[in-house]
């Protein structure tokens, strides 16, 4: 018969091991939020929009946590568009990115100087916050 140490040592060590969990049973991973961000801006100020947004906007969104994954320029409805895609982890460090950034002293400098010496750099902005869907290409397995 063994011994009641050894009987409480096995035991503990059922007690503390790390389960093994099977990827059908393990909750699937969290995609990150990604949002769209998309600007029409003047086309007289496009350069200027684009010399600002590389020079300053990139700089200080990186200070606050923004992760740009690409940008791109498009044409819509005869207007020119500026459009962005951002990575987060949640909605809500989302929102406290946007709050600090727009809040953050060197860009509202910038924005009022920019401003008074080319006019407007936006006409309107149009954003979505996208949340992948489980059966997404890109999320291949993650819900398996």
């Amino acid at each position: 018969m063994p011994s009641p140490v050894r009987i409480l040592a096995i035991a503990a060590l059922f007690a503390f091991a790390p389960t093994a969990t099977s990827a059908a049973t393990a909750a699937p991973a969290r995609a990150p939020l990604q949002q769209l961000r998309i600007y029409e801006i003047p086309r007289a100020n496009e350069g200027v929009f684009h010399d600002r947004f590389q020079g300053h906007a990139l700089r200080i969104m990186a200070r606050h946590g923004f992760a740009v994954r690409s940008i791109w320029r498009s044409e819509h409805q005869g207007k020119v568009e500026f459009v962005y895609l951002l990575d987060w982890p949640d909605a809500a460090t989302m929102k406290a990115a946007w709050d600090a950034f727009l809040a953050d002293p060197e860009w509202i400098a910038i924005k009022k100087e920019t401003g008074a010496r080319h006019g407007r750099f936006v006409d309107a902005v149009s954003e979505r916050a996208l949340e992948p869907v489980a059966w997404s290409p890109d999320r291949a397995g993650a819900a398996d």
